[in-house]
């Protein structure tokens, strides 16, 4: 099963959260603050979900879950209070792939949480040869069953969200994807936020891939994105 760290200053909460999980076989790691829970995270580097308190002292889950994608593609899931559209913008621009509001419901926080498992439990391609299904732009390679890329060969970290709208990008080279619809197939259509969030999630990929997104991702002015192929 999976090893998961919980982040929340209220000892409670993470009682309640530990104990559901520990139940469903998971090991749980737990932290009272930020910086408590980038130690955990540094020496434990086979972690497979991380779940932020928001609002923790020392460091708060923004800014814990921005470390954590600086070197991890693993999920992570805030869960807070804050229940604001501006909150749960800045808690996916952060690089959050869930976000869940308190008071919530311990069966479903648990089904998300299996689900989010589902999605970044991969194991990395023993070699970068083209399967079926994969596809390669230029130097950039995505292992669609493997749920990762390269670019030059170099594993390129990406959270499920990045690597989602890459992928349907990718998929269909030329094709125009407004942010409305990007927002509605990757976030889904309950999803309170804007389509600044589309924005941000471009913006870090083209960090993450230099030189080939200069060439190769596309904004179209006043509607999204597509792929240029040539």
């Amino acid at each position: 099963m999976a090893k998961i760290l919980v982040a929340d200053d209220e000892e409670l909460i993470r009682k309640l959260i530990g104990d559901c999980l520990s139940k469903s076989g998971h090991t749980v790691f737990e932290a009272a603050d930020g910086e408590q829970a980038l130690k955990i995270f540094d020496s434990e580097p086979d972690l497979d979900l991380a779940m932020l308190d928001i609002m923790m002292p020392e460091i708060d889950g923004w800014q814990v879950c921005r470390k954590i994608r600086e070197t991890s593609g693993m999920p992570v899931m805030l869960v807070s209070a804050r229940s604001q559209d501006f909150d749960q913008i800045m808690g996916f621009e952060s690089g959050a792939d869930d976000y869940v509001t308190k008071p919530f419901s311990l069966a479903v926080l648990t089904r998300r949480v299996e689900t989010l498992l589902q999605r970044g439990a991969v194991q990395l391609p023993k070699n970068n040869g083209l399967n079926e299904g994969d596809i390669k732009i230029k130097n950039l390679l995505i292992k669609t069953d493997a749920h990762e890329v390269y670019l030059d060969d170099e594993l390129i970290v990406l959270t499920n969200k990045e690597f989602s709208i890459l992928y349907k990008l990718c998929k269909h080279p030329g094709r125009v994807y407004s942010r409305g619809k990007l927002l509605d197939e990757i976030w889904g259509v309950d999803y309170a936020g804007d389509t600044r969030t589309v924005d941000s999630h471009v913006a870090r990929i083209r960090t993450k891939l230099g030189e080939w997104a200069d060439k190769s991702i596309v904004t179209v002015y006043g509607t999204g994105y597509k792929i240029n192929k040539n």
